[in-house]
């Protein structure tokens, strides 16, 4: 990388702790602007039309090509208003359409097989399936974390949520944490990347750890058709997002015709 985007990286680094981004926000955007940076050495002088160009990689799946908007435009933003570019290039990059997903949840028998052990594996993979934590979320437990039975989660942007644990093995298992519940060995808890990559090698060619929340969400809301619940469960601040989660029962749509039908 050169010289001229370290001090920059570093001081927007500075700026997004300051304004209360969690680290993984942080990581996830110097991540893509070590990429832009890998095309254009000098950071001040990039113009909308290579940001275009470094946007429009083939391979870049939606959600991915929504980040990396997200990530230039912040740091752009940022330049702008510290002075040190003129105009923003990033000011009129083309929003980014994220085609509606559909939920893809781990079939029971997988999960039974994953959670099933009393491994550092199982744990994670219940608190995926069970209580619905993304991989960062998974690395953080600490046993401070845990009142009763209810885990207060450290998600997305530094939000905190309750979670209700009942699911009876994987409270066990979070009674019996002392301190970080997947310690680093360093003082500290392991890296979301680490803990994704140990469920998903974990699972079959085509599967990944991510795919615990989303069955997570499909039980949560076929066991109560609460979609706002099954939200704040999540995470989520929008019901659309959680939309993407949840793959309806197979008896949803008939339910719905035969409602349309009461008197």
């Amino acid at each position: 990388m050169s010289l001229g985007w370290n001090p920059a990286l570093v001081q927007y680094g500075t700026a997004q702790r300051a304004a209360g981004r969690a680290s993984g926000t942080i990581g996830l955007h110097r991540h893509y602007l070590t990429g832009l940076a890998a095309a254009h050495p000098r950071p001040w002088s990039v113009t909308t039309p290579q940001l275009l160009a470094y946007l429009a990689v083939e391979h870049w799946a939606p959600e991915t090509r929504k980040s990396a908007r997200g990530a230039v435009r912040g740091f752009y933003r940022w330049a702008y208003g510290s002075g040190h570019v003129a105009r923003d290039p990033a000011a009129d990059l083309p929003s980014v359409r994220v085609p509606q997903g559909r939920a893809r949840p781990a079939p029971e028998h997988l999960v039974r097989r994953l959670t099933g052990g009393d491994d550092r594996l199982a744990f994670m993979a219940g608190l995926a399936a069970h209580a619905g934590l993304r991989r960062g979320e998974i690395a953080q437990v600490h046993s401070r974390d845990l009142v009763g039975d209810l885990l207060l989660v450290h998600g997305k942007g530094g939000r905190v949520r309750e979670v209700p644990v009942v699911n009876v093995a994987l409270l066990d298992r979070l009674q019996g944490v002392q301190g970080w519940a997947f310690p680093n060995g360093l003082g500290s808890h392991l890296s979301p990347g680490h803990v994704g990559r140990l469920l998903s090698a974990a699972m079959p060619e085509g599967w990944s750890g991510h795919k615990l929340r989303h069955r997570c969400g499909t039980r949560a809301y076929a066991g109560t058709r609460d979609l706002l619940a099954v939200m704040e469960l999540l995470g989520h601040s929008r019901p659309e997002t959680t939309q993407r989660y949840v793959l309806l029962p197979d008896d949803a749509v008939r339910a719905a015709v035969a409602g349309a039908e009461l008197n």
